[in-house]
């Protein structure tokens, strides 16, 4: 894989030619607009074929992939463009292997809400080994608040992604509640009710394990916490099922703060059987602009982890969105748009701003004017931010990715992960 940065007065036939690509093929690695348009300073991936196969009359998506010993979903990760759907037609190219295969091999987890667009959802599945559909929440009386989750669980089925169930304190209202976790850590006859109705769900709905998310603890439960995930992982092991845990992003262990006392790393990762690091939103809606998921924050809080949790417990928090901010930035008043990294390109293109890439964070930023007169910047992943972090699983040797969130689309994101790891299916 290279990474080509688009310069001034270059187009997208320009660049296939200079690298000898079907212009077709460099605009479905990347995702770039049908027109062509691009942006100074935006990257394209540049990944080239070692074996086309042109479809014939008659051939099959499945016979294809076993005449070439191949799974459907290889198949699919280095065909974007299939979108997940085993149509096709003859004359149709398809391609079998990259000049660049990966090395190595992960395990992925994507999270999505029940109102992603089974086009968009279908067309990212290969590309995870589980998926997490957004969330089972708790209600009132300490029981499961239901989640329309039919057509992902019968999309991830269909294509051969592990579902897992998700659970979190978000209420009725859709906010974290630090109340309703208290209530279910003090109440062992409420964590009861709540682990059997997570069985029967699991059960009736052929979930593959469980992710826990219970955010703004009160640090006096820290204790309560790790040994409600205990009890998670003692009642689902008979059953061959895993139980992840997600952790604030902590660089010490005595660090302050609501969303971070009660994450006890060592405690959890004993508990659970993979945990999922948040390392993301440093930059974020209310806060001040800066990238997502800078790389040194995140580094540092994989320094420590490793220190308290085994390494091959862990998944990386990898984003996959940028932010919108208009300035000047006020605390308190001033509040960022999240946007994907296809929008963010796609104002780049509008407002003609050339796109920089900020060496210490690894992260690409532009600013431009919006027709009120007001000035913004904008924060946002490229095929770099991409490849420094999931340089990051090799090098810490952690268990895999978990991606936050799939309900923006980002070929060129599934392109540098195609490239970087072959995708382990679910065991």
């Amino acid at each position: 894989m290279e990474i080509h940065i688009v310069q001034a007065g270059e187009t997208l036939y320009s660049i296939a030619g200079q690298y000898g690509l079907d212009p077709a093929l460099l605009e479905e690695l990347n995702g770039t607009p049908e027109d062509g348009a691009l942006a100074v300073g935006q990257t394209l991936v540049i990944r080239r074929p070692a074996t086309f196969h042109t479809v014939q009359p008659g051939q099959t998506l499945a016979g294809i992939a076993r005449q070439y010993g191949l799974t459907l979903r290889q198949l699919y990760r280095r065909n974007y463009n299939l979108g997940g759907s085993p149509n096709i037609r003859p004359g149709q190219a398809l391609v079998i292997v990259y000049q660049d295969q990966p090395a190595a091999a992960t395990h992925t987890n994507g999270y999505a809400y029940p109102f992603i667009s089974r086009q968009l959802l279908s067309a990212q599945l290969p590309y995870m080994s589980h998926l997490t559909p957004f969330t089972y929440g708790i209600d009132a009386s300490g029981g499961l608040l239901p989640l329309a989750d039919e057509m992902l669980l019968s999309e991830a089925n269909r294509l051969g992604t592990s579902p897992l169930m998700h659970l979190s304190t978000l209420t009725e209202t859709d906010n974290f509640s630090s109340e309703r976790a208290v209530q279910i850590l003090t109440n062992p006859a409420l964590q009861d009710t709540l682990i059997q109705q997570i069985i029967a769900t699991i059960t009736a709905k052929g979930y593959q394990g469980l992710d826990v998310d219970f955010e703004y603890i009160p640090g006096d439960q820290r204790e309560a916490y790790a040994a409600f995930i205990r009890r998670l992982r003692e009642s689902l092991s008979p059953m061959g099922l895993p139980v992840i845990v997600a952790l604030a992003p902590k660089t010490y262990a005595q660090q302050p703060g609501l969303l971070y006392e009660a994450h006890d790393y060592a405690l959890l990762g004993a508990a659970a059987d993979f945990v999922l690091l948040m390392t993301y939103e440093w930059g974020y809606t209310a806060g001040p602009p800066m990238a997502v998921a800078p790389l040194p924050n995140v580094r540092q809080v994989l320094d420590y982890a490793v220190t308290e949790i085994p390494r091959e417990k862990i998944y990386l928090g990898i984003p996959n969105y940028g932010y919108d901010w208009p300035l000047p930035f006020v605390q308190g008043q001033t509040r960022a748009r999240s946007i994907s990294n296809q929008e963010a390109v796609a104002l780049a293109v509008r407002y003609r701003a050339d796109i920089q890439f900020d060496q210490t964070a690894q992260a690409p930023w532009f600013d431009y004017t919006a027709p009120d007169g007001v000035p913004h910047v904008v924060w946002f992943e490229d095929a770099r931010s991409m490849s420094a972090k999931l340089g990051l699983i090799g090098e810490y040797g952690l268990y895999g990715a978990g991606y936050w969130n799939l309900m923006r689309p980002y070929p060129q994101g599934w392109t540098v992960l195609d490239a970087w790891y072959e995708v382990e299916d679910a065991v």
